[in-house]
């Protein structure tokens, strides 16, 4: 029985699909496994070990409440569950402990998770009044609060430009700093709205790619996926498999100049044999990113902005 009915799995029928032919082994001894980097409540995961009754998941979450939450989930599965409290870009350092040279397939669900979004006193709804915490680690020291009360002004500008994509990054960054100290997500969304003109304040809430911009930057988000990337696919066996779910174009376009870069040849383009050391080590399985049907919108909505990328690993990288 599922015991965490208000968190649904974003493309969960096509990320089964996607790890079927690597968790679904032909020799009956084998034990696939699979990473969740980032496990969350445990929906994907659940998921997995009930299609693929041989498949073995590792587990890893920043979060501890959501590793407790996973831990109780998952408790049916026994030791083919297997979920600690590490952020990703520690992937290596977890599998080395368990002593888990390679796995079969790596899965990423980025950006905030349902629970944390349904937890008000995490801070990471602009649309109700809560500290200025964002931390998807509790136990880390960085929050909000000390990213927006001790920022020079031009660092907090780039960080709205660069993770939000703000275009009013300036112009925010100077309410911020005129309005200090700031400790709730009201007293935020007021510095955002005092810095937006009236006219791109009516395009949606004004606040959104703020409170999306001080997240990444409070639980380095981009630059623990730029670490555990190379990771994840250096601990893939040749012929596993790696998905992941992203749900912020930089995030994505991380992502896709990683697999790029490993599905394109290294030859000069005038070669007329490749060598093998400069062939692709990488074979894109999906076209580009992926959306979400219609059907999954109407039933999730969090799926809107996921764009999902997938690869198998042919061999070694040079």
């Amino acid at each position: 029985m599922d015991d965490a009915p208000r968190h649904i799995p974003v493309a969960l029928e096509r990320v089964l699909e996607l790890l079927a032919p690597v968790l679904e082994p032909a020799a009956a001894d084998k034990e696939p496994i699979m990473v969740d980097a980032t496990t969350g409540l445990g929906g994907h995961t659940a998921a997995v070990l009930d299609r693929f009754p041989r498949a073995r998941v590792i587990g890893l979450d920043r979060d501890p409440g959501a590793v407790a939450a996973a831990r109780a989930r998952l408790e049916r599965f026994g030791p083919r569950a297997d979920v600690h409290h590490a952020r990703y870009d520690r992937m290596g350092r977890v599998l080395d402990g368990l002593g888990v040279d390679e796995v079969d397939a790596v899965l990423f669900d980025l950006g905030v998770s349902s629970m944390q979004i349904d937890e008000a006193e995490r801070g990471f709804a602009y649309s109700r009044p809560a500290p200025l915490d964002m931390r998807m680690d509790t136990t880390s020291d960085l929050t909000a609060e000390q990213v927006l009360n001790t920022y020079p002004q031009s660092e907090l500008a780039r960080i709205l430009w660069e993770y939000g994509e703000e275009r009013f990054a300036r112009r925010i960054a100077r309410q911020i700093v005129q309005r200090r100290p700031l400790h709730t997500s009201t007293d935020l969304v007021a510095a955002v709205e005092a810095g937006v003109p009236a006219a791109a304040r009516r395009k949606g809430h004004p606040a959104k790619r703020t409170f999306q911009a001080v997240r990444i930057e409070v639980n380095a988000e981009l630059r623990s996926l730029e670490a555990a990337l190379p990771t994840a696919l250096q601990r893939l066996r040749p012929g596993g498999r790696l998905v992941v779910l992203s749900y912020h174009s930089l995030e994505d376009k991380m992502v896709k100049q990683v697999l790029r870069r490993g599905a394109e040849s290294t030859a000069p383009p005038d070669l007329p044999v490749i060598p093998p050391d400069s062939r692709p080590w990488l074979r894109l399985i999906t076209r580009g990113s992926e959306v979400a049907s219609e059907t999954e919108l109407a039933a999730n909505p969090r799926a809107r902005s996921v764009r999902l990328r997938a690869a198998e690993k042919l061999r070694e990288a040079s």
